[in-house]
């Protein structure tokens, strides 16, 4: 399905560029910690009570504070060091933060590959369908998508939310399950809830786009050579525009991915991810204590705009290798 020309693109505009290349080592690197949580989580993200002999959580490895402890009946400053038990530091509740932004960068990324597949399998077909009959379909069709674009995707997020409720599902861990992560949660948490309803938010964006691909194709000429040879309109539109609408599609859905991430972190944020192994939600457990102890929130903080940017550098990637309407520098 890929022609030459388009391979070509995609390495010229790779090794002529060093931001595709940054993101594409970005974005491994969060798929490889993702993928191998377990094994390289150094405690259980969900155990908590790892204080320090005061009862205070330790800061990273290199580092101390000093905080109030009460003992003996009075109230005294320590002086809190860093351990190498936790490189990273604990949270409020003496959870590992090392290991909770390894399990955190699971929950993102599959809520954004997951909520994203859902967005193009129900706006895509509405899309193609609307751009290809025209007429009453295309306005009834539309007529949704507007009223959906209509809120903003926060908001109606939310108002979905509390529909539909919080209802995560777990899917066990083939790592922790082949016994070579000993100690780790034996399932992996997806929030359900808010997986389907970014899908729902966002598929208005695909229907879109794809209505206007294929709007502009149902008049090329292999169409039309097509419905004269007798081909139904079913197959017209799985083998000649859908293929053809494609380039803008994918390169939609990989920056969809980056716009979801930060979606379904802001849901985690608020308290509504059905899950407390995300980026969002150690960024709120940590906001009360940002002045003292910045660690618990500044590492997922980094992690969600290390995922965003590597995504959103290979989209540009995508974008200007597969539109030959985009000159690029040196191009």
């Amino acid at each position: 399905m890929i022609s030459k020309r388009v391979k070509s693109n995609l390495k010229q505009t790779f090794s002529e560029s060093l931001l595709p290349k940054i993101g594409l080592v970005l974005l491994l690197s969060i798929l490889f910690m993702a993928m191998f949580a377990p094994v390289l989580a150094t405690h259980d993200p969900t155990r908590t009570g790892h204080y320090t002999e005061e009862g205070a959580e330790y800061p990273p490895l290199g580092h101390e504070y000093t905080t109030q402890v009460a003992a003996d009946g009075e109230i005294g400053e320590v002086t809190v060091q860093g351990s190498s038990e936790h490189v990273l530091g604990t949270n409020n509740v003496g959870q590992d933060v090392y290991s909770r932004f390894l399990y955190g960068a699971r929950v993102s990324l599959l809520v954004g590959l997951l909520g994203t597949s859902m967005a193009v399998a129900i706006g895509v077909p509405v899309g193609l369908v609307a751009g290809y009959y025209g007429g009453r379909i295309d306005d009834g069709l539309m007529r949704i998508a507007d009223v959906m674009l209509a809120f903003p995707a926060l908001v109606l997020a939310l108002a979905l939310i509390g529909v539909f409720g919080e209802s995560p599902f777990y899917v066990p861990d083939p790592i922790v399950r082949a016994g070579l992560a000993e100690g780790m949660p034996e399932s992996i948490p997806i929030p359900g809830t808010v997986t389907i309803v970014v899908g729902l938010v966002t598929w208005v964006w695909f229907a879109r786009v794809a209505r206007g691909e294929a709007l502009s194709i149902r008049n090329e000429e292999y169409v039309k050579a097509a419905r004269s040879f007798g081909a139904s309109n079913r197959t017209i539109l799985l083998k000649h525009v859908l293929p053809n609408s494609l380039t803008p599609i994918i390169v939609l859905a990989t920056i969809q991915v980056a716009v979801i991430i930060l979606l379904e972190a802001s849901l985690a944020y608020l308290g509504f991810s059905g899950t407390t192994l995300s980026w969002g939600y150690e960024i709120e457990r940590g906001q009360d204590v940002l002045r003292t102890r910045p660690w618990v929130s500044m590492l997922p903080g980094i992690g969600i705009v290390l995922a965003v940017i590597s995504v959103n550098l290979l989209g540009d990637w995508l974008r200007d290798a597969l539109d030959p309407n985009i000159e690029g520098e040196g191009r």
